[in-house]
């Protein structure tokens, strides 16, 4: 295994930034180009049922420009049949399949792959079949891990969101005890020959304890960066967190 750690950069908030206004800017692919030349390996976005950010249209501007720029679009999505024709037909890079609620503000937790294991799996192998990597968004909890394994998916992201939370509100205790919950699932993943990926909610500060995790391959960060971006600018806020996660695995 690669003892580097890919940074995949959401672009969704840019868009929500954007659709605040009705107007074209800012462009998400603009940020997208800003950020992979900062030293992003690849781009995510979430392509949601009601649209609040990512477009159809942004979709289509970047699967096309990664395509030409030979660098990997990461498209989060829910299990629905809209979704899948959506994939199978820009036959992005790689699919992350997320649970998603419409009154949800963001990701709420993990997909539950243990209970509908019968319903994931088809979406797994048609777009595997088509040529995406597909990766399940869940929590680290031993029972998903094991039923993402029996889905044929080729990846799992760990859901960050909870251990962040604790760590930014000071519980140390909580923290501690979420990010034990964290190695294991990695180490289980690992074990079971799925690639693990990482993110939600990650920060200058949260990053280093989970880019440290010797099992994980990837971390997709977004919320944050564009926020930084306000007050330094996405390429310079890129060049941070890509400069944390190498120092953090350089040390581990």
């Amino acid at each position: 295994m690669s003892n580097r750690v890919r940074l995949g950069v959401n672009i969704d908030h840019v868009a929500t930034i954007r659709n605040a206004r009705g107007v074209s800017y800012p462009d998400p692919a603009r940020a997208a180009v800003v950020a992979l030349e900062a030293g992003a390996d690849g781009i995510t976005a979430h392509l949601r049922e009601d649209r609040r950010h990512i477009s159809d249209a942004d979709i289509d501007h970047l699967a096309a420009m990664l395509r030409e720029r030979g660098r990997p679009l990461n498209l989060e999505m829910a299990v629905t049949s809209e979704m899948l024709e959506i994939a199978l037909k820009h036959r992005p890079h790689a699919v992350c399949l997320v649970p998603e609620r419409r009154e949800e503000r963001t990701t709420e937790g993990g997909l539950d792959v243990a209970g509908g294991h019968n319903w994931i799996t088809p979406f797994v192998e048609k777009l595997s079949a088509n040529g995406s990597r597909v990766s399940l968004f869940i929590g680290a909890d031993p029972a998903q891990i094991e039923a993402a394994s029996r889905t044929g998916a080729a990846v799992v992201e760990l859901h960050t969101g909870a251990y962040c939370d604790a760590a930014r509100d000071g519980d140390a205790d909580a923290a501690a005890t979420l990010l034990v919950g964290l190695k294991a699932g990695a180490k289980l993943a690992a074990s079971l020959g799925l690639e693990v990926h990482a993110g939600h909610g990650i920060d200058y500060e949260t990053v280093t304890p989970i880019a440290a995790i010797p099992e994980v391959a990837e971390l997709n960060i977004g919320h944050f960066l564009v926020g930084e971006a306000i007050f330094i600018g996405l390429g310079p806020a890129t060049v941070e967190m890509r400069t944390r996660i190498d120092a953090a695995r350089a040390g581990a």
